[in-house]
């Protein structure tokens, strides 16, 4: 027969947190669990079925419209997706679940990095593609720039969320790599949306010089640009989420929301996704030269 304690009493001989925690709910109150409550396993599953539908899609168009490196990123981001949610689904389980909560913790707050590099590729590929001489300087640089500062980006949290979860979130040296992750995630999307904001800017006035040019876009091209600058702008907003969240660490009221992780980690992440999936990159690259040329997007030299 099971004791139920008071909330707040921690039972005898029990680890509430951390390698080797033996709370269950039948004898530790959820009050003294990380979270203080059981994640909803409608949405959990809900998100987990989402995620392996987008993968299915994105392996579709990738396979299609052969973007090997794009569709690498959006399965590898939805595998980790997968596996986060299906840790909180276990958690909806036994809340005090160490392993399920270790393994929630990191895939769930590094996928985003994986979005956001086959984001940088992609239009680092326009630009080659569309009009390289306006860049102001070689579009190979948003490789070299952007892509390992995504990949230190992915080590600072993952590291700092093994590293807090595995002190049972007393490691501020895990929460501070954590944040450092997610701020230079940050930074580096919006330096990367500023050089590329700047490159249509320059573009447009290059169009606009020609005579007879015409600045409409075809419905492809459009919606090409439209849900990429969506999804980047809904995952810039989850990271400010994450980042105010991990600020106050796992005793602040943040983390013990599940409506606002589910509405600003969950609903805009899936979102980015399925937003990538109108916006492919298939949209403009397939047969490139023939697209680029229905779009008018041929290469124009400076004035």
């Amino acid at each position: 027969m099971s004791i139920n304690f008071p909330p707040g009493i921690i039972p005898p001989y029990t680890k509430v947190f951390g390698p080797g925690a033996n709370c269950t709910l039948e004898t530790c109150p959820i009050e003294l669990s990380v979270y203080r409550y059981r994640p909803s396993l409608a949405a959990n599953i809900t998100f987990l079925c989402l995620y392996c539908l987008s993968a299915s899609i994105h392996l579709y168009l990738g396979i299609r419209w052969k973007t090997w490196f794009f569709m690498g990123c959006m399965l590898l981001g939805a595998v980790n997706a997968v596996l986060g949610y299906a840790a909180r689904i276990a958690m909806y389980y036994n809340p005090f679940n160490f392993v399920a909560f270790m393994i929630q913790i990191v895939c769930v707050t590094s996928g985003p990095v994986y979005y956001s590099a086959a984001i940088y590729v992609t239009l680092a590929a326009t630009i080659k593609n569309i009009s390289p001489t306006l860049s102001r300087f070689p579009p190979n640089l948003f490789y070299w720039i952007f892509i390992p500062s995504d990949i230190i980006c992915l080590i600072f949290q993952a590291a700092g969320g093994a590293l807090s979860t595995a002190s049972s979130g007393t490691s501020q040296i895990g929460v501070d790599m954590a944040l450092v992750g997610l701020s230079l995630q940050v930074a580096a999307m919006l330096i990367f949306c500023a050089f590329f904001a700047d490159y249509l800017a320059r573009y447009f006035r290059s169009r606009a010089r020609r005579p007879g040019s015409s600045l409409t876009f075809r419905t492809r091209l459009r919606l090409f640009f439209g849900f990429m600058a969506l999804a980047i702008v809904l995952i810039l907003a989850r990271c400010a989420y994450r980042l105010v969240e991990l600020r106050e660490g796992y005793s602040g009221t943040l983390i013990s929301d599940e409506p606002l992780f589910i509405g600003l980690e969950g609903v805009l992440v899936i979102s980015a996704v399925f937003f990538l999936m109108i916006g492919h990159p298939g949209l403009v690259f397939r047969n490139h030269q023939t697209r680029l040329d229905q779009f008018g997007l041929v290469d124009v030299q400076p004035k």
